[in-house]
């Protein structure tokens, strides 16, 4: 065997060494955390109690918040810790179960928006056989299939990255434990492993891809064909907050990870990197409330009910 120092735990590095400005970093990261659990919770909590969201629509988008909620509770809460301590060490067995848990989130929720994605092309290229298509057992299979991979991907890519020695610097360039901070400290000369699962990685992600841009051709060349504006209209309001969820979630991770690796990431690239895991989760009810109506009817519903209930006590 190779005779190399083993690491046994990892540092954390954060915004900056002036605590005070560390402390400002995490308050403000806090807040947005709370505003998108608060969100996605009321969100989860709407569709579950209001009898007319009991649709495959909003049971995909109640998946979607769940995620998100989960999603963005694995590194936001060790980060605020970490900048009031001002303690940045993680552990191997804390650095392994960050990675696992945010690489399963975030495959299983681009399986959901995939799966949403078909639900949309069904609901207005085939209309006539929606119910039978896209009935209960079909989507709670097709919602169980997108955390399963989500569960395989994460695992994979798990094991791989820490199938390899880590030796040297135990300094990981970034708040929280990612894979690409992990390849750049890693001490093994042979990857095979791990870029073989992020290949196979890129290429689900590639077919998820592909799946939506299929789906929304053949959705905006029926909605095209479709006589009045107003049946346009309404079409392409149960479209664009997918579409729009869908790219915002595409577009910040393309932005954080497909780019060339730098071997000291700037301030600049840990923020953006925080950003990508609070933002999506943040704007996805905002976009799913703001222009839906009926969210914003069952929210309404649901301040009636609750102000009944105090008045009666």
């Amino acid at each position: 065997m190779t005779n190399v120092t083993a690491i046994t735990g990892f540092i954390l590095m954060g915004f900056s060494d002036i605590q005070e400005l560390q402390t400002l970093c995490g308050v403000l990261f806090l807040v947005m955390y709370m505003a998108a659990v608060i969100s996605n919770l009321i969100i989860i909590i709407l569709i579950t109690i209001d009898l007319q969201l009991q649709t495959p629509m909003y049971f995909f988008l109640k998946n979607l918040s769940l995620l998100d909620t989960f999603f963005v509770s694995v590194p936001i809460p060790n980060f605020f810790v970490n900048s009031l301590t001002h303690n940045n060490s993680i552990s191997i067995l804390g650095c392994v179960f960050q990675v696992f848990l945010m690489t399963t989130f975030a495959a299983g929720e681009v399986f959901v928006l995939t799966a949403m994605s078909y639900d949309r092309y069904v609901a207005i290229c085939n209309p006539l056989h929606y119910d039978v298509i896209m009935n209960g057992d079909t989507c709670v299979l097709m919602v169980g299939i997108s955390w399963a991979i989500g569960i395989i991907i994460g695992a994979i890519y798990t094991a791989g990255t820490f199938s390899m020695p880590f030796c040297g610097s135990n300094m990981i360039p970034q708040i929280f434990c990612d894979i690409p901070s992990l390849l750049r400290i890693s001490c093994s000369k042979t990857l095979v492993v791990i870029y073989s699962s992020l290949g196979v990685g890129v290429c689900v992600g590639i077919s998820c891809f592909i799946c939506v841009v299929i789906s929304y051709f053949y959705i905006f060349s029926t909605v095209l064909k479709i006589p009045s504006t107003k049946g346009q209209s309404k079409a392409f309001s149960t479209c664009i907050p997918h579409l729009t969820v869908f790219t915002v979630f595409i577009a910040t991770a393309c932005f954080v990870y497909v780019k060339l690796p730098s071997h000291v990431p700037s301030i600049t690239d840990r923020f953006f990197s925080v950003l990508y895991t609070v933002l999506p989760p943040v704007l996805n009810p905002v976009i799913y409330s703001l222009k839906n109506t009926d969210v914003k009817c069952a929210l309404r519903r649901w301040q009636q009910n609750l102000c009944q209930c105090f008045s009666l006590h």
